[in-house]
């Protein structure tokens, strides 16, 4: 009884294995498969991917993966690159063998080794670019349109083009020197009557001025009388007329005055003294009843229907300054209105304080509108003919060179030395570096010189790391 108990119980366990063998065999295989499948599409997928992204480190963009992880020189993450940024039909890189540390990312050598710890080197593979031309610390670089507009980019061609060079400076008006005339006497006397008694008043030449009466100017009349009446015998008397008309005339009687007084036969007590020229009288030295002295500035008379500009050029313009250059002069006081004046000298002196030089401008005067001491601006327009040019504004500083940037197909810019001429109106003269008809960035070229230094610089950094053996 017992032994077909025994059988039993085994049969059930036998059954219990059999059936729970073919259950897992049911949902294990099909799942095994399954899973298997599905692995492999997602690494299909995800290598296709990969082999469609490329990696660049962020410090050393010439390093480039095409699966992501960390730079062998850095450590830092690598980041995608965007497509557009991808130069387009560029040869295949080719691949060098360096070796890194391991704990020292930075210790980099074409040669297996040890690093600084005494630990062995791993190796790594970099691309072997080709040698970038730098001008002034720059590299070529690629702006996508998208990041041109973001950054305000614009062009502009060379070409050739009539230069124009404005000289710009600050003058003030003065008395024509040879328009000034004085009035004095040659003998001394008092003012009987004075005729113009105000500074600034006009006068007309030949007006009246004052009246003078002075004891010598009356000895010589008397003299004159005799010598004109005793004049009708030959001989002597002939030669003390002329003797005494002479010395009338050297004390300033004129002609007129003296014929005067031959016909009235008497003479006059006080000379009537006439202005030399027309003008404005800007100073005057005398009252009525005054006593004068000879060789006394008595009246100043200024003719104000010319005028000298005394105009102010900088040393470096000088070159550009010629007499006989017309000069365009406006007045702050008449906005709108422009005068046209002449370079008649150039002052052979510098003046040290302000390293300027001097230059007379002469001016017709309409209307009094140039009244002396007034400030004006000038302009003198240089014209040196046609010339190859680029604007002013492509034209970047760089100390001892200039750089300007030129935009090449595809989006990329290439930084180029020039030789700059004269400076026109907003333009450059081109002697080198640029060639007709090529375009130069003129509106965010600081920004995209900010971009090539640092491409240039970085590198620099990643050749100098690449290239430097640290152990033998």
């Amino acid at each position: 009884m017992k032994s077909k108990i025994r059988i039993a119980v085994l049969l059930i366990i036998a059954v219990a294995v059999v059936f729970s063998a073919a259950c897992r065999g049911s949902k294990g295989i099909p799942a095994a498969a399954g899973s298997a499948g599905s692995g492999q599409a997602q690494a299909g997928q995800a290598k296709a991917e990969a082999k469609a992204q490329l990696y660049q480190c962020p410090m050393h963009p010439s390093y480039t993966s095409d699966k992501p992880g960390d730079c062998p020189i850095c450590g830092m993450k690598l980041v995608p690159v965007k497509p557009e940024e991808e130069p387009a039909a560029a040869p295949a890189p080719k691949k060098k063998t360096m070796y890194r540390s391991t704990m020292m990312p930075n210790e980099v050598s074409d040669k297996p080794g040890k690093d600084s710890m005494g630990m062995d080197m791993v190796p790594f593979e970099v691309e072997e670019s080709g040698a970038v031309s730098e001008v002034g610390g720059r590299i070529q670089i690629k702006l996508s349109a998208e990041r041109q507009q973001l950054i305000g980019v614009k062009t502009a061609p060379v070409v050739s083009q009539p230069i124009h060079k404005l000289i710009k400076a600050v003058g003030r008006v003065d008395y024509a020197e040879p328009s000034l005339s004085l009035v004095n006497l040659k003998f001394d006397g008092w003012v009987e009557k004075l005729y113009v008694n105000a500074t600034g008043r006009a006068v007309r030449k030949g007006e009246p001025l004052f009246d003078l009466y002075s004891p010598d100017l009356v000895e010589a009349q008397q003299e004159y009388l005799i010598a004109l009446k005793a004049g009708a015998t030959p001989g002597e008397a002939s030669s003390l007329l002329k003797s005494a008309r002479e010395k009338l005339r050297l004390w300033g009687v004129t002609d007129q005055q003296v014929e005067e007084l031959g016909r009235s036969g008497g003479f006059k007590t006080t000379v009537t003294v006439y202005a030399p020229a027309s003008g404005i009288v800007i100073e005057k030295n005398v009252v009525q009843g005054q006593k004068v002295m000879s060789g006394e500035s008595l009246f100043k008379i200024a003719d104000l229907s010319r005028v000298w500009i005394i105009g102010e050029v900088y040393e470096y313009e000088l070159p550009f300054i010629k007499t006989g250059q017309a000069v365009q002069v406006s007045l702050s006081y008449y906005p709108g209105e422009s005068f046209t004046g002449q370079i008649s000298y150039i002052y052979p002196y510098l003046k040290p304080e302000t390293r300027t030089n001097e230059v007379r401008i002469e001016a017709a005067n309409p209307g009094l509108k140039f009244k002396p001491g007034m400030f004006a601006n000038l302009e003198v327009h240089v014209d040196y003919g046609t010339r190859l040019t680029v604007p002013a504004d492509a034209v970047l500083d760089a100390g001892t060179t200039k750089i300007a940037f030129v935009a090449l197909a595809d989006g990329y810019f290439e930084p180029r030395e020039v030789k700059l001429g004269v400076r026109g109106e907003g333009v450059y003269e081109v002697l080198g570096g640029l060639r007709e008809g090529e375009n130069v960035v003129t509106a965010a070229n600081f920004l995209v010189d900010s971009e090539s230094s640092l491409k240039a610089a970085l590198s620099r950094m990643t050749k100098a790391a690449a290239g430097e053996p640290k152990h033998d």
